[in-house]
């Protein structure tokens, strides 16, 4: 298991490089991802009206 706990700290590492010398780019980064997790929310809550 030490190779996943490595992995997610390059990672990590990456993300704060890039946060660093990308700040913009990584502000609508986290937006796309939030848009997306809003519009899954609301296809999920869409189906599970649909179904009741």
């Amino acid at each position: 298991m030490p190779a996943k706990k490595y992995i997610a700290w390059a990672a990590a590492a990456v993300a704060v490089v890039y946060l660093v010398q990308q700040p913009d780019g990584a502000a609508r980064a986290v937006a796309r991802i939030a848009d997306g997790l809003t519009s899954a929310a609301n296809s999920v809550a869409t189906f599970l009206d649909a179904l009741g």
